[in-house]
């Protein structure tokens, strides 16, 4: 099912849900909705008070901003964890080349050998030995065993940053077995050294080079340009009483001028830019600007497909916030999906219906940075709601994406 455009009336209202929820307490935020050939919609605004003196926040947004002071100006967004969808494409590009396959464990463990005796750690904070091999797959769908440090208790006296920029930082031991069940955390990360490793590349040269240009796509990186670091949008805190100050990127080493050799490529939470991609997964796998493929049909329906069908409340765990400056504590991982639908989750994304009007093999995810995006195949459209404000899971930024895609699905449903 192609969409036809947008009614007026329906790009205006989401116009107006941008601009009012920057009246009502967001910093920034962007949409974007498209079509498998065309883009439906896309927005911007801006919206701070006060001087900024945060040296990791550009010049251009200091100072006093109006409504009008940004709107479609092209701004530059740090994606977090939308990342991981990227990351998820290298590898499978690499699997259709044989150069990976998703069940070898001693193939990552012969790539990433520091995984061979990662130990498992116990929740009195003794370890034990790992009782099977890590895959690709369970990489791809955090069954590997890894957590991260801002999510897990039994991480959290240990200090990782995973932010930090540094290599350093991913070398955390398990805290669950291989295997053994779902948990949120830095598998992508080694999904993104594995493919360093085999194609002997940094994991952000392999993406310009076998993924952003062959797609037409030029504001994504790990390491910004100075013209895109120019164009960032900036990043909030908001605290505990709901007021907002600027704040530096957790991930701010990426913005460096000069990056040593020794600057970790984080395939789980490192682009920044504005995401693009959505419409090659719609177009199964072809970029519809340049016509290149960028996976092959049946990859991406392979990337669609259920991996966890013996666990459909898989995501329906409490999330414990261990840095409260990074995530709200939450009773389940996505909330808006209807407690009867059962969740499933792909090759580096979730799937699951909702309450806006998407179909039930929608898949999605979402980034630290309260950026979520959304694709759904059968219905034919998708999209991405960005702000740039922390903690994770700020309400007024999960509002403004429901109503986002409330709105888009309202006038598909006129069709």
């Amino acid at each position: 099912m192609a969409p036809r455009s947008l009614s007026s009336k329906t790009l205006d209202s989401l116009r107006g849900l941008l601009n009012n929820a920057c009246k009502a307490d967001l910093p920034c935020a962007s949409a974007t909705v498209v079509s498998a050939t065309s883009e439906l919609f896309h927005h911007e605004t801006v919206s701070r008070n006060g001087e900024n003196n945060d040296t990791t926040i550009p010049k251009s947004t200091k100072g006093s901003l109006n409504l009008q002071d940004a709107p479609d100006s092209g701004r530059a967004f740090w994606l977090a964890s939308c990342t991981k969808l990227i990351t998820t494409i290298a590898c499978m590009q690499l699997v259709e080349q044989g150069k990976l396959t998703l069940d070898d464990g001693d193939e990552i463990e012969g790539l990433c050998p520091e995984l061979r005796d990662i130990k498992v750690l116990n929740s009195d904070g003794s370890t034990s030995e790992k009782n099977k091999k890590i895959t690709l797959r369970m990489l791809l769908t955090h069954t590997a065993g890894f957590g991260y440090s801002f999510l897990n208790k039994k991480l959290e006296k240990y200090n990782y940053n995973e932010f930090s920029g540094l290599a350093q930082d991913f070398h955390q031991p398990l805290v669950n077995q291989p295997g053994e069940r779902f948990e949120y955390g830095i598998g992508i990360d080694w999904a993104g050294i594995a493919v360093e490793r085999v194609t002997q590349s940094r994991l952000g040269d392999y993406m310009q080079k076998h993924i952003f240009t062959p797609a037409g796509i030029k504001n994504l990186s790990l390491f910004p340009s100075k013209d895109m670091i120019d164009r960032l949008a900036g990043i909030w805190q908001r605290d505990a009483n709901g007021r907002l100050s600027p704040r530096r990127y957790p991930l701010d080493r990426a913005l460096a001028p000069d990056q040593g050799s020794d600057a970790f490529h984080s395939g789980g939470a490192g682009v920044w830019g504005t995401t693009q991609l959505l419409r090659v997964l719609l177009n199964n796998g072809t970029s519809p600007q340049t016509g290149e493929a960028i996976l092959r049909p049946e990859t991406v329906d392979m990337m669609f497909e259920n991996q966890l069908p013996n666990d459909p409340n898989f995501a329906r765990v409490e999330l414990p916030a261990v840095n409260t400056e990074l995530v709200h504590p939450a009773k389940e991982l996505y909330p808006l999906c209807p407690a009867s639908e059962p969740q499933g989750w792909g090759l580096g994304f979730m799937i699951s219906g909702g309450l806006t009007g998407r179909s039930r093999q929608t898949v999605h995810w979402s980034g630290l940075s309260n950026c979520f995006w959304w694709c759904d195949r059968e219905k034919g459209v998708a999209g991405i709601v960005a702000s740039q404000v922390l903690p994770f899971a700020d309400l007024k930024a999960v509002h403004l994406w429901a109503d986002v895609e409330t709105a888009t699905y309202n006038d598909l449903a006129e069709d």
